[in-house]
């Protein structure tokens, strides 16, 4: 009886998973530039399923939503699973933090407390993961004075690699995180019954 309910259990969670990754994905063909950063810098909201994931179904969830999504994505890639790669690390970084936080004591506090520590390690891994990873990259395709450039037409302070990832990369991650969480907090306490329901 137990392992019948448990394997309920399973798929039921395993459904809803692939539902948000499934929406996550849709969500990620839909970018917007915000003038004020770096033309390059495009902004989603498809890290949001996997933010009311995990404060639903926990930071395993989380993580298998990130994962998902970037493989449905590697579909139509074009950095050949380097960007995808990225943007798996650096969703992570926002919401396993985020739903570690909110498991312990689940209130608006400790949601509020998580999703603006999830930003800080979203900017931080954003940077790095640039830095040492997606910069590197497009350099193939580019030069690095073109792409320092496209930082220096929004921002005269930016005239190097390591400008561009402080004063352009890590404000848009944190301003990525400011939206992400305004939306989460505005819609999981709509959507969580549905996702509570059969748990």
């Amino acid at each position: 009886m137990v392992k019948q309910q448990t394997k309920k259990l399973s798929v039921s969670k395993m459904t809803k998973i692939a539902m948000l990754s499934v929406l996550a994905f849709v969500l990620m063909q839909f970018e917007l530039i915000v003038p004020i950063f770096p033309a390059f810098l495009k902004i989603d909201v498809s890290d949001l399923p996997a933010l009311i994931g995990a404060f639903a179904m926990g930071p395993f969830a989380a993580i298998a939503i990130e994962a998902v999504k970037n493989l449905l994505h590697l579909m139509q890639t074009s950095t050949g699973g380097v960007g995808e790669l990225a943007n798996f690390a650096i969703g992570c970084s926002m919401a396993v933090p985020a739903a570690i936080i909110y498991g312990k004591s689940k209130s608006k506090k400790s949601a509020l407390i998580g999703l603006a520590v999830g930003s800080v390690c979203m900017a931080i891994v954003g940077a790095l993961a640039n830095y040492f990873v997606l910069i590197p990259f497009y350099t193939a395709f580019m030069p690095i004075e073109a792409i320092v450039e496209l930082g220096t037409v929004v921002n005269p302070s930016i005239n190097s690699v390591a400008t561009l990832v402080l004063f352009g990369i890590v404000p848009f991650n944190i301003f990525k995180g400011i939206v992400l969480s305004v939306l989460t907090l505005l819609l999981y306490k709509r959507i969580s019954p549905i996702l509570h329901k059969g748990l």
